[in-house]
């Protein structure tokens, strides 16, 4: 591997990290809270550590697919574990385990917590803590690339961090990769300030307003508040972030195509028509559900409830407006399911995105088919009215099965690493590798992580990373196949 080149890369990604602490100065000082010298002494300590390999290594240029991988997983391990200094030198987060959990959740958009009070966090503090899903949403190692010199291989290190169903769908619409990025996080940025413009319009402040933008185009869901959405009572807030949680789930791609004027690109995606489907028979299933069994008063707050749960869960975002363990049986199990979705590949979601669902499901069909009623033809799997290859297919069915393996196995060992009941395991697991981030059980909408070990932690932080970087880019690194040249 060419480590000097890697070398340069970490430095990179730790000055981003150290200058983007500047934000959150800005708003500890405006607040005058206690704050101020944790974060600027982390900003310091974080450029002094990342200036010099940026500086002795920056005429090395050379990175190759392994380099990739090995930046994917390890970076982000990198900025994780300094991100969490501004939180142990405050006080808030004083374990240093906890600080890394948070961050790494923060960073991988999953939203998973360890505090059990966000609201008496400094200002300061709790606005890092919701930037991380700023920076995370698109993809830190994204953000690098902009700043990496021109030849570097940029392209290698977004492809070790890139989602299975991107190379299914091939998304790339500019042919020089920083510009892709710039295009990507440019698209993003203006969600973002779009969301923070309508909240405030709305009467939230530009405090709250920001930090839940953060948090919902990212679909992260990171909220300044303990109750999260909830502690607003308010439908106009909650169809504002229900419309952005649906931009955040969708293809990027999908978005540069509609500036451009291409609508018939939308109208082809097998992916967002499949998308768009299955939310509104879920969001359906659920409001039908409520409104039956009398949970809400009307159908309109059942519609209101039901949707907003079932778009945070399935896009992964994870804020809540409703303690959802309260509801029946039988709404819960929709909300249950709806967290192996995922959204669609080259969105800001994790999961197990819906294009892998839609290659299966086609599989399938076309197998029974040949099996049973045209054993001598040959069925084509399409997608977006192309045939695909027989290796996708073989991918879609991998990636599925080793999230199923990944789900069962991680359930099992959090049981035996905490003694607590199967539900809360199994839940744990879900809500930490997709990166929904509450669950069910112990860690349900009005819990949080607190309680559950080191070991389980560190565990969960690993699953966290696992799903961000969709299975195969952190899984590679234990094959003793990797490390041999």
């Amino acid at each position: 591997m060419n480590f000097a080149s890697i070398a340069h890369v970490f430095g990179t990604l730790l000055v981003v990290t150290g200058s983007s602490m500047v934000f959150p100065l800005v708003c500890s000082t405006y607040y005058g809270e206690d704050d101020l010298f944790s974060i600027f002494i982390s900003a310091i300590i974080t450029l002094l550590l990342g200036w010099p390999l940026w500086r002795f290594f920056r005429r090395h240029n050379e990175l190759n697919i392994k380099d990739g991988f090995f930046i994917a997983v390890f970076g982000w391990v990198l900025i994780s574990a300094v991100s969490g200094l501004p939180f142990m030198f405050h006080g808030s987060i004083p374990s240093f385990t906890d600080a890394f959990f948070e961050m790494m959740s923060g960073y991988t958009t999953s939203g998973a917590t360890i505090l059990t009070d966000i609201e008496v966090v400094p200002h300061g503090l709790i606005f890092w803590r919701s930037q991380t899903h700023l920076l995370g949403g698109m993809g830190f190692l994204t953000l690098t690339v902009i700043f990496l010199p021109h030849g570097m291989g940029g392209v290698r290190i977004f492809r070790a961090e890139s989602s299975p169903g991107q190379v299914i769908t091939k998304e790339k619409f500019i042919p020089r990769n920083r510009d892709t990025m710039v295009w990507l996080w440019g698209i993003y940025l203006t969600l973002n300030v779009l969301e923070t413009m309508l909240l405030c319009f709305g009467g939230m402040t530009l405090f709250d307003s920001l930090c839940h933008s953060f948090g919902t185009v990212s679909t992260s869901g990171y909220s300044p508040k303990n109750a999260s959405i909830g502690h607003y009572n308010s439908a106009y807030f909650d169809w504002v972030i229900i419309t952005f949680m649906f931009f955040g789930g969708m293809t990027f791609m999908l978005f540069y195509h509609m500036a451009k004027g291409e609508w018939k690109v939308i109208k082809i995606n097998t992916e967002f028509r499949w998308y768009v489907g299955i939310l509104l028979f879920f969001c359906g299933m659920v409001t039908w559900i409520l409104w039956k069994q009398g949970t809400y008063a009307n159908l309109i707050d059942s519609m209101r409830y039901g949707t907003f749960q079932i778009m945070s869960l399935l896009t992964t975002t994870g804020f809540t407006t409703a303690d959802y363990e309260k509801w029946p049986q039988a709404a819960q199990m929709f909300l249950y399911a709806s967290c192996f979705i995922g959204a669609c590949a080259g969105s800001t979601t994790s999961g197990i995105k819906v294009v892998h669902y839609v290659i299966i499901w086609k599989y399938m069909m076309a197998s029974i088919k040949k099996i049973f009623f045209q054993p001598m033809s040959v069925v084509a799997v399409r997608l977006n009215g192309r045939p695909i290859d027989r290796l996708i297919i073989d991918l879609a069915i991998c990636y599925f099965i080793v999230n199923i393996f990944m789900v069962l196995g991680g359930g099992c060992l959090m049981v035996l690493l905490d003694d607590m009941d199967y539900v809360t395991g199994m839940s744990s697991v879900i809500a930490t590798l997709m990166n929904i981030g509450p669950g069910f059980g112990t860690i349900g909408p009005s819990e949080n992580y607190a309680h559950i070990s080191a070991a389980g932690k560190w565990f969960l932080s690993w699953n966290m990373l696992v799903g961000r970087l969709e299975m195969f880019s952190a899984l590679v690194v234990f094959f003793p196949a990797f490390w041999k040249k």
